[in-house]
């Protein structure tokens, strides 16, 4: 079958916070139970042995797996063997800072294109990186206010050095170099009536090298570019390196990473800081595209696909052996709202007004919604679905 042909052979999930974790092996990879043996035979090293090859799995240095805790859960026989873990964790591992967590004032960046690597802002530095309202917060006003609505039809826009954060995007003034590296693009919206359409119409901007979609243009003065389309430096790199990583090896894979991390990232700091959990993942003209619900932040994953040995960055092999890393990651439930199936669920949460606008890229949501996809086929098939959701791993 497709799916059997997608899905990992080994499939390895640990909870830090619950101090313990699950190993599922697929059918065809091993005949009987008795003959996989799950140990640890040095510190962060989990150790899977079958007949036929061995999988090691290296953890975080402060994880490691407590001997004779592993059991094999009950059923499951047709997919597969499943087997429960108990660790140890002396600390949990940290998430890392996405491009908004980590914006500092008075250091001096440069905003490069992540699809190219081309500068398209350089030296800039800020007296001040202050956040915007979260995104409901208009829906909040009349609990604020007893008088009419003062921020109705006014924008909240940046002035000369500075930088206005949202749960996406940032907002920075113009310089004079945006005319040797952007370019302008206007698109019109397709609403109603031709009135709508005059006031609706946006000014797209993309990288002059090339022509990759960047942000667009809030006013004249002020630009918004999207934290899952650039890459921010500082001058010096350090303990504050954001553009961890680099614009070489195949440039799809170097995107879904970038994408995928980055996304992962912002999802952790927005459940942390405002105790947010259920995102609509949306077009800038606040069309939904994905429904994402944040289940677990503290999971480390690791698998092992039939072509291990293709040359996967994190797999290393040989006939007998294939190692990797386990990788930070949290948990989602999500569903498409293209779905007609699933309208109901959707117009639940559109009228929800605890459920969190994220904004993307038209680009951006479509790679999502196949980043999600692709790690749900390499799930087991009994993990796959959680009611009318689908499970998914984003990667940190």
């Amino acid at each position: 079958m497709e799916e059997t042909a997608q899905q990992d052979l080994v499939f390895l999930e640990l909870r830090q916070k619950l101090q313990s974790g699950v190993v599922f092996i697929r059918s065809d990879a091993v005949r009987d139970d008795a003959d996989v043996k799950i140990e640890s035979k040095q510190d962060s090293v989990l150790s899977v042995q079958t007949p036929d090859r061995t999988y090691r799995v290296k953890l975080t240095p402060a994880v490691s797996l407590l001997e004779t805790s592993c059991q094999r859960s009950p059923g499951y026989t047709q997919h597969g063997s499943h087997f429960r873990l108990r660790l140890k964790v002396e600390q949990p591992t940290e998430a890392p800072c996405s491009v908004i967590g980590q914006l500092r004032v008075n250091v001096t960046y440069s905003f490069l294109c992540q699809s190219c690597g081309s500068m398209v802002l350089q030296d800039r530095t800020f007296g001040r990186v202050l956040p915007l309202p979260n995104g409901n917060w208009n829906a909040l006003v009349d609990d604020w206010c007893c008088h009419p609505d003062p921020f109705a039809n006014k924008k909240l826009l940046p002035r000369d050095g500075d930088c206005l954060v949202g749960d996406t995007f940032l907002l920075l003034a113009r310089d004079s170099s945006c005319e040797q590296t952007l370019v302008r693009e206007e698109n019109s919206l397709q609403k109603a009536s031709a009135e709508q359409k005059r006031s609706s119409k946006r000014v797209m901007v993309s990288c002059r090298s090339c022509s990759a979609a960047l942000g667009e243009e809030v006013t004249a003065e002020v630009l918004k570019f999207y934290i899952t389309e650039i890459l921010v430096k500082p001058r010096e790199d350090g303990e504050c390196d954001i553009a961890r990583l680099s614009l070489v090896s195949e440039p799809n894979s170097e995107r879904q990473k970038f994408l995928e991390r980055t996304l992962a990232a912002r999802l952790v700091e927005l459940s942390s800081a405002q105790s947010i959990f259920r995102f609509s993942i949306q077009t800038p003209d606040d069309k939904a595209v994905i429904l994402l619900w944040l289940l677990n932040t503290d999971a480390l994953v690791a698998s092992f696909p039939d072509a291990a040995a293709r040359g996967d960055s994190f797999i290393s092999a040989d006939e007998v052996h294939q190692s990797c890393w386990a990788a930070q990651a949290v948990k989602v439930l999500y569903i498409l709202c293209s779905d007609s199936k699933l309208q109901d669920v959707v117009d639940v949460w559109e009228k929800d007004i605890s459920v969190h606008p994220l904004p993307l890229p038209q680009s951006s949501c479509e790679e999502l919604q196949k980043l999600l996809m692709s790690s749900t086929s390499r799930l087991p098939a009994f993990l796959r679905c959680m009611n009318s959701y689908q499970v998914a791993y984003m990667q940190m």
